[in-house]
C-alpha cells in the first residue's frame, strides 16, 4: 500500500481509543499502516492509564506516518482537546469527533490517505449538540457531495446490504419501493466489481415477508416491490436473484450462491452477520468518491477504559480498508 489508512478518533468516552491502541500493537501481524486523527495527548495519557506500551508520535502531515509507524502509533492532531472520560460521553466533545472525521475526509481527498476507517460514535451524544444527521454514513455522504450511500456488512463468509436501516420495522411495508432496491442493487454490483474484484457479481435478494410471500398469501411487498426491482436491476445487466426466503438464505450452501445479500430491513441483514462473526464484521459504505470502513459495534461505553476491547472488527476494517483501496488504485492505473 502507497499510503496510509487514516483511523478517526469517534467518541472519546468510548473503546475507539483503546482498540486504536490494540490495533498498532498487532501491526507485525498483518495490520496495514495507519495514523490516528485525534489528540495525541489525551492517546498517550490512555496508553499510559491502561499501562499499555505505545509510544505515540504526534505527527504534522500524513506523509510522516510511514517513518514513525514501526516504532510508535502515529497520531495526527486534529485541534481539539477532547474531555469527555471513559463511559462518560460529553456532548461538548461533538467539535472534535466531527473534526477528526472532516480532516479524514480532507486528507484522503487530497491525495494524503489511501482510504478512510471511522471509529464508532455516539449519536445521541452528537444530536444534543445539534448533530442533524441520521449517522455516520450520511454525515460522510454529505461530505462527498451529496451523493447515495449504501452500507453494507461484511465478513470472509457474508456481504449483506439492507435496503432500508433505521426504521421502526411497522414503517419498512410503507417506505420500501422498487426504486430504493434497485438503487441499493447498482450501487453494491458496482462496488463488488470494484472494490472487492468480483467480475460478475452475483446479489441475493431477501423477500420482506416470511416465505417470501408464498405467492401472496403472505403479503404482496414481494410480487408489487421486490420482484419488479429484481426485473429491473436484470434489465441493467445485474445478477439479481429471487426474492428468497429469508430464513433459508444464510446457511453455508447457500451463501456459496451468491457475492452479497441485499435484504429488506435492518434485523434481516445484521442478525445473520453478527452470528457468523460478531468479532470480525465490517461496516463498508458504498457509492462514496472514497473507501470508508469502520468496526461493526457500537462505543461499548460500559467497557470503555478497563482494556478487555476486542480489536478484531477495527482490524477486520484496516485490512479490508487497506485491499479495496488498493484495487482501486490498481484500476486507476489500469486505466492510465
Amino acid at each position: 500500500m502507497r499510503l496510509p489508512l487514516v483511523l478517526t478518533m469517534g467518541e472519546p468516552a468510548g473503546i475507539g481509543g483503546e482498540i486504536a491502541l490494540k490495533a498498532w500493537l498487532a501491526r507485525n501481524g498483518g495490520v496495514p499502516l495507519f495514523y490516528l486523527r485525534d489528540d495525541p495527548g489525551r492517546v498517550a495519557g490512555l496508553a499510559a492509564r491502561l499501562g499499555w506500551q505505545v509510544p505515540v508520535a504526534a505527527i504534522a502531515a500524513p506523509e510522516e506516518a510511514a517513518a514513525a509507524f514501526p516504532a510508535a502509533l502515529p497520531v495526527l492532531a486534529i485541534g481539539i482537546n477532547p474531555q469527555g472520560r471513559p463511559g462518560q460521553p460529553d456532548p461538548a466533545d461533538a467539535a472534535a469527533i466531527l473534526a477528526a472525521i472532516d480532516h479524514a475526509v480532507g486528507d484522503v481527498r487530497a491525495g494524503k490517505a489511501a482510504a478512510i476507517v471511522t471509529n464508532p460514535i455516539h449519536k445521541d451524544s452528537l444530536y444534543r449538540a445539534g448533530f442533524r444527521h441520521p449517522g455516520h454514513t450520511e454525515y460522510l455522504a454529505e461530505l462527498a457531495g451529496g451523493v447515495t450511500p449504501v452500507m453494507m456488512l461484511a465478513c470472509a463468509q457474508l456481504r449483506v446490504v439492507p435496503v432500508t436501516i433505521h426504521l421502526p420495522l411497522r414503517r419498512v411495508a410503507d417506505l420500501l419501493d422498487p426504486a430504493m432496491i434497485v438503487a441499493a442493487g447498482r450501487i453494491t454490483a458496482a462496488a463488488l466489481r470494484s472494490d472487492f474484484g468480483i467480475a460478475a457479481p452475483v446479489l441475493a435478494v431477501a423477500g420482506l415477508n416470511p416465505h417470501a410471500g408464498e405467492g401472496g398469501g403472505l403479503g404482496r411487498e414481494e410480487i408489487d416491490g421486490v420482484a419488479p426491482a429484481i426485473a429491473a436491476l436484470r434489465d441493467d445487466g445485474v445478477d439479481a436473484r429471487g426474492p428468497f426466503a429469508a430464513d433459508t438464505m444464510f446457511h453455508a450452501e447457500a451463501r456459496r450462491g451468491y457475492d452479497a445479500a441485499l435484504c429488506m430491513y435492518h434485523d434481516q441483514a445484521l442478525i445473520p452477520i453478527k452470528t457468523i462473526d460478531f468479532d470480525g464484521g465490517v461496516n463498508v459504505t458504498l457509492g462514496l468518491p472514497f473507501v470508508r470502513t469502520s468496526p461493526d459495534h457500537g462505543t461499548a461505553f460500559a467497557i470503555a477504559g478497563k482494556g478487555v476491547a476486542r480489536a478484531g472488527s477495527l482490524i477486520a476494517a484496516l485490512r479490508l480498508a487497506a485491499a479495496m483501496a488498493e484495487r482501486r488504485r490498481a484500476r486507476r492505473d489500469a486505466r492510465g
